[in-house]
């Protein structure tokens, strides 16, 4: 089934640039399990073809458009960053890259387990939950599993998760779960709370530090300026904009999202997408 799109979509960047972690590439086609589901997308002339399974396909439709981040004019958020030198680079060399509108929970998840971490092992930690605890689901022969609830992360504790790799993440995920299973924290109500009060109800979880919580924010919970500090963008910072000045990750947080402005978590990940990939041509 092809989903119309008239407006500027770079597929392939907006799904692998470290947003999320479950988006795989086989040939064209790029494939992930969300809305309980396995779905398959590609770039078409007119827009990107969906096969997806269990659901009908013209139900995702309005669903897809959303988590890929189609209702936002990039053009508006394009214009007010391209007078930055920097920020005018990377929107050229990735026009398109759209922030994907992701499920909060599975968000959090990725995002703990990001810590002191690299894509691939996130990658690795999360598919390991994922096979471990989720459902199958199959769709042309392709299995992949659902990602697990946070009762079934609570249930399984922290010794389960440590099996699986992650480390010290192990004890924050399971008492992440455990709070959002309980209901002393429901992350959906956060989409519309003010940036602060979202971001103070983040931090109050173990293991979620300022980085962490502006990740969830910006790719699930509908907060453009949230502006997360990791290596990659502090380097950038610090080369590019404040000559080598030191300060705290947090502070930095602050200056970018004063400089940056609306769409400051837009200017993030353009910047971040651009050094990693950089520093990764640097390094091979």
């Amino acid at each position: 089934m092809l989903i119309p799109v008239t407006e500027p979509l770079d597929l392939t960047s907006t799904l692998l640039s470290g947003q999320a972690f479950r988006w795989r590439q086989d040939g064209p086609w790029f494939h992930c399990i969300i809305f309980g589901g396995i779905v398959k997308l590609r770039e078409v002339t007119g827009g990107v073809e969906l096969r997806c399974a269990p659901q009908a396909e013209g139900s995702m439709v309005p669903l897809l458009r959303d988590y890929l981040g189609l209702g936002t004019d990039l053009e508006q958020v394009y214009e007010t960053l391209l007078d930055d030198e920097r920020l005018r680079e990377a929107i050229h060399s990735y026009p398109g890259m759209r922030i994907l509108r992701q499920d909060p929970w599975e968000c959090l998840v990725s995002f703990i387990c990001s810590s002191a971490s690299n894509i691939p092992r996130i990658t690795r930690n999360i598919e390991a939950m994922c096979t471990t605890f989720g459902r199958p689901v199959e769709l042309d022969g392709l299995t992949r599993h659902t990602f697990p609830t946070p009762h079934d992360l609570a249930e399984a504790g922290s010794e389960a998760l440590r099996g699986l790799g992650l480390g010290y993440r192990a004890e924050y995920v399971a008492t992440a779960s455990e709070t959002i299973a309980s209901g002393k924290v429901d992350l959906m109500p956060l989409r519309e709370d003010s940036y602060e009060v979202a971001l103070g109800t983040l931090t109050s979880l173990a293991g979620v530090g300022d980085k962490v919580a502006n990740c969830v924010l910006l790719f699930s919970l509908d907060k453009p300026e949230a502006f997360p500090v990791d290596v990659w963008i502090e380097r950038a910072l610090q080369d590019w904009y404040l000559d080598g000045t030191k300060m705290s990750r947090k502070n930095m947080r602050r200056w970018a999202s004063n400089h940056f402005g609306t769409y400051a978590g837009y200017a993030n990940h353009y910047l971040f997408h651009d050094r990693r990939l950089k520093g990764r041509k640097a390094s091979a």
